[in-house]
Protein backbone atom coordinates (compact mmCIF):
# COMPACT_ATOMS: atom_id res chain seq x y z
CA UNK A 1 0.00 0.00 0.00
CA UNK A 2 1.36 3.43 -0.96
CA UNK A 3 2.06 5.66 2.03
CA UNK A 4 0.71 9.14 2.43
CA UNK A 5 4.24 10.50 2.27
CA UNK A 6 4.83 8.85 -1.09
CA UNK A 7 1.63 10.35 -2.48
CA UNK A 8 2.64 13.82 -1.31
CA UNK A 9 6.03 13.44 -3.02
CA UNK A 10 4.35 12.46 -6.29
CA UNK A 11 2.03 15.48 -6.09
CA UNK A 12 5.00 17.82 -5.46
CA UNK A 13 6.81 16.42 -8.53
CA UNK A 14 3.73 16.90 -10.71
CA UNK A 15 3.57 20.55 -9.67
CA UNK A 16 7.04 21.29 -11.06
CA UNK A 17 7.28 23.17 -14.39
CA UNK A 18 8.97 20.23 -16.10
CA UNK A 19 6.22 17.83 -15.12
CA UNK A 20 3.55 20.27 -16.22
CA UNK A 21 5.24 20.67 -19.62
CA UNK A 22 5.33 16.91 -20.08
CA UNK A 23 1.64 16.63 -19.21
CA UNK A 24 0.75 19.46 -21.60
CA UNK A 25 2.78 17.78 -24.35
CA UNK A 26 1.00 14.45 -23.85
CA UNK A 27 -2.41 16.17 -23.96
CA UNK A 28 -1.42 18.06 -27.11
CA UNK A 29 -0.29 14.85 -28.81
CA UNK A 30 -3.56 13.14 -27.88
CA UNK A 31 -5.58 16.11 -29.19
CA UNK A 32 -3.68 16.21 -32.48
CA UNK A 33 -4.10 12.44 -32.85
CA UNK A 34 -7.85 12.60 -32.23
CA UNK A 35 -8.25 15.46 -34.73
CA UNK A 36 -6.17 13.65 -37.36
CA UNK A 37 -8.20 10.46 -36.94
CA UNK A 38 -11.47 12.36 -37.28
CA UNK A 39 -10.23 14.20 -40.38
CA UNK A 40 -9.13 10.91 -41.97
CA UNK A 41 -12.50 9.30 -41.21
CA UNK A 42 -14.49 12.17 -42.75
CA UNK A 43 -12.20 12.27 -45.80
CA UNK A 44 -12.54 8.51 -46.34
CA UNK A 45 -16.33 8.65 -46.03
CA UNK A 46 -16.46 11.52 -48.50
CA UNK A 47 -14.51 9.56 -51.07
CA UNK A 48 -16.46 6.35 -50.64
CA UNK A 49 -19.05 6.01 -53.42
CA UNK A 50 -22.27 4.51 -52.12
CA UNK A 51 -23.58 1.89 -54.59
CA UNK A 52 -26.77 3.08 -56.21
CA UNK A 53 -28.62 0.83 -58.68
CA UNK A 54 -30.17 3.71 -60.65
CA UNK A 55 -26.85 5.56 -60.91
CA UNK A 56 -25.08 2.35 -61.94
CA UNK A 57 -27.66 1.63 -64.65
CA UNK A 58 -27.32 5.14 -66.07
CA UNK A 59 -23.54 4.80 -66.17
CA UNK A 60 -23.08 1.20 -67.31
CA UNK A 61 -26.50 0.35 -68.76
CA UNK A 62 -29.43 -1.64 -67.40
CA UNK A 63 -28.68 -5.39 -67.37
CA UNK A 64 -30.97 -7.19 -69.84
CA UNK A 65 -31.48 -10.71 -71.17
CA UNK A 66 -31.82 -11.16 -74.92
CA UNK A 67 -32.97 -13.74 -77.45
CA UNK A 68 -31.32 -14.07 -80.86
CA UNK A 69 -34.02 -13.92 -83.54
CA UNK A 70 -34.09 -16.87 -85.95
CA UNK A 71 -36.72 -17.60 -88.59
CA UNK A 72 -37.66 -21.26 -88.21
CA UNK A 73 -40.36 -23.83 -88.86
CA UNK A 74 -41.97 -24.06 -85.45
CA UNK A 75 -45.21 -25.09 -83.83
CA UNK A 76 -48.00 -23.05 -82.27
CA UNK A 77 -50.26 -24.90 -79.83
CA UNK A 78 -53.95 -24.00 -80.04
CA UNK A 79 -56.03 -25.13 -77.02
CA UNK A 80 -59.22 -27.10 -77.52
CA UNK A 81 -61.46 -28.89 -75.02
CA UNK A 82 -62.73 -32.29 -76.11
CA UNK A 83 -65.70 -34.18 -74.69
CA UNK A 84 -67.10 -37.37 -76.22
CA UNK A 85 -64.83 -36.77 -79.25
CA UNK A 86 -66.41 -33.40 -79.97
CA UNK A 87 -65.25 -29.84 -79.41
CA UNK A 88 -66.75 -26.42 -80.06
CA UNK A 89 -64.82 -23.34 -81.20
CA UNK A 90 -65.72 -19.81 -82.21
CA UNK A 91 -65.59 -18.42 -85.73
CA UNK A 92 -62.45 -16.48 -84.86
CA UNK A 93 -60.60 -19.72 -84.07
CA UNK A 94 -62.06 -22.28 -86.48
CA UNK A 95 -59.36 -21.59 -89.11
CA UNK A 96 -56.75 -22.85 -86.60
CA UNK A 97 -58.04 -26.41 -86.95
CA UNK A 98 -58.15 -28.88 -89.84
CA UNK A 99 -58.78 -32.54 -90.53
CA UNK A 100 -55.85 -34.82 -89.69
CA UNK A 101 -54.37 -32.33 -87.24
CA UNK A 102 -52.60 -33.88 -84.24
CA UNK A 103 -53.96 -33.32 -80.74
CA UNK A 104 -51.19 -35.21 -79.00
CA UNK A 105 -52.72 -38.61 -78.28
CA UNK A 106 -55.35 -38.37 -81.04
CA UNK A 107 -56.35 -36.47 -84.17
CA UNK A 108 -59.06 -34.25 -85.60
CA UNK A 109 -61.22 -36.09 -88.16
CA UNK A 110 -63.44 -33.23 -89.31
CA UNK A 111 -64.05 -29.49 -88.87
CA UNK A 112 -67.50 -28.08 -89.57
CA UNK A 113 -67.62 -25.07 -91.86
CA UNK A 114 -71.14 -24.26 -90.80
CA UNK A 115 -72.24 -22.90 -87.44
CA UNK A 116 -74.05 -25.31 -85.17
CA UNK A 117 -77.41 -23.64 -84.60
CA UNK A 118 -77.83 -25.05 -81.10
CA UNK A 119 -74.50 -23.78 -79.74
CA UNK A 120 -73.65 -20.96 -82.13
CA UNK A 121 -70.19 -22.51 -82.47
CA UNK A 122 -68.30 -24.63 -84.99
CA UNK A 123 -68.15 -28.35 -84.29
CA UNK A 124 -64.87 -30.27 -84.40
CA UNK A 125 -64.95 -34.05 -84.35
CA UNK A 126 -62.04 -36.16 -83.10
CA UNK A 127 -61.18 -39.85 -83.02
CA UNK A 128 -60.20 -41.85 -79.93
CA UNK A 129 -59.56 -38.69 -77.86
CA UNK A 130 -59.81 -38.76 -74.10
CA UNK A 131 -61.93 -36.00 -72.58
CA UNK A 132 -60.14 -32.82 -71.49
CA UNK A 133 -57.90 -30.02 -72.69
CA UNK A 134 -55.87 -30.74 -75.83
CA UNK A 135 -53.51 -28.69 -77.96
CA UNK A 136 -53.73 -28.68 -81.74
CA UNK A 137 -50.31 -28.38 -83.37
CA UNK A 138 -49.96 -25.78 -86.13
CA UNK A 139 -46.59 -25.84 -87.89
CA UNK A 140 -45.68 -22.47 -89.38
CA UNK A 141 -42.57 -20.59 -90.47
CA UNK A 142 -41.54 -17.35 -88.82
CA UNK A 143 -39.94 -15.82 -85.75
CA UNK A 144 -41.14 -17.37 -82.48
CA UNK A 145 -40.90 -14.74 -79.73
CA UNK A 146 -41.96 -15.19 -76.07
CA UNK A 147 -45.20 -13.37 -75.23
CA UNK A 148 -43.41 -11.49 -72.41
CA UNK A 149 -41.17 -9.77 -74.99
CA UNK A 150 -44.12 -8.42 -77.01
CA UNK A 151 -45.35 -4.89 -76.25
CA UNK A 152 -48.63 -4.51 -78.15
CA UNK A 153 -47.31 -4.91 -81.73
CA UNK A 154 -43.66 -4.17 -81.03
CA UNK A 155 -40.46 -5.59 -79.54
CA UNK A 156 -37.30 -3.97 -78.21
CA UNK A 157 -34.06 -4.80 -80.00
CA UNK A 158 -30.54 -4.25 -78.65
CA UNK A 159 -28.57 -1.97 -80.99
CA UNK A 160 -25.14 -0.59 -80.05
CA UNK A 161 -25.87 -0.81 -76.33
CA UNK A 162 -29.27 0.91 -76.59
CA UNK A 163 -32.84 -0.46 -76.60
CA UNK A 164 -34.63 0.36 -79.85
CA UNK A 165 -38.36 -0.23 -80.35
CA UNK A 166 -39.32 -2.19 -83.47
CA UNK A 167 -42.85 -2.68 -84.85
CA UNK A 168 -43.60 -6.26 -85.88
CA UNK A 169 -46.30 -8.12 -87.79
CA UNK A 170 -47.96 -10.83 -85.67
CA UNK A 171 -49.58 -13.70 -87.57
CA UNK A 172 -50.23 -16.14 -84.73
CA UNK A 173 -49.84 -16.86 -81.04
CA UNK A 174 -50.33 -19.50 -78.39
CA UNK A 175 -50.00 -19.67 -74.60
CA UNK A 176 -46.19 -19.28 -74.82
CA UNK A 177 -45.08 -17.61 -78.03
CA UNK A 178 -46.07 -15.06 -80.63
CA UNK A 179 -45.37 -15.80 -84.30
CA UNK A 180 -43.93 -12.85 -86.21
CA UNK A 181 -43.32 -12.76 -89.97
CA UNK A 182 -41.79 -9.29 -90.36
CA UNK A 183 -40.23 -6.45 -88.39
CA UNK A 184 -37.21 -8.40 -87.14
CA UNK A 185 -34.31 -10.07 -88.94
CA UNK A 186 -32.18 -13.14 -88.33
CA UNK A 187 -29.53 -12.30 -85.75
CA UNK A 188 -31.43 -9.42 -84.10
CA UNK A 189 -31.09 -9.40 -80.32
CA UNK A 190 -34.62 -9.22 -78.93
CA UNK A 191 -34.71 -7.87 -75.37
CA UNK A 192 -36.60 -10.04 -72.90
CA UNK A 193 -36.30 -7.61 -69.95
CA UNK A 194 -38.45 -4.56 -69.21
CA UNK A 195 -36.90 -1.49 -70.92
CA UNK A 196 -37.82 1.77 -72.61
CA UNK A 197 -37.01 3.05 -76.08
CA UNK A 198 -33.55 4.65 -76.15
CA UNK A 199 -32.54 3.22 -72.76
CA UNK A 200 -28.87 2.35 -72.27
CA UNK A 201 -28.49 -1.39 -71.73
CA UNK A 202 -25.92 -4.06 -70.93
CA UNK A 203 -26.48 -7.60 -72.17
CA UNK A 204 -26.03 -10.29 -69.53
CA UNK A 205 -25.54 -13.97 -70.25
Amino acid sequence: MISRESIENIVKKLKTRKSKNIIYLILAVLAVGAFSYRFYTVFSEGNTEVFNIARNDLKNGTPVRVLTANQIDGILYEPITVKNNRAYVSGARVAMFKSGQSLGDCKIVSVSRNIDLDSGMYVIKTSQCSDGLKYAQNQQNGFYIPISAIHENAVYVAESGVAQIRNVSIIGRDYQNVLVDSGVNNGDLIILSNVKDGQKIKIVK
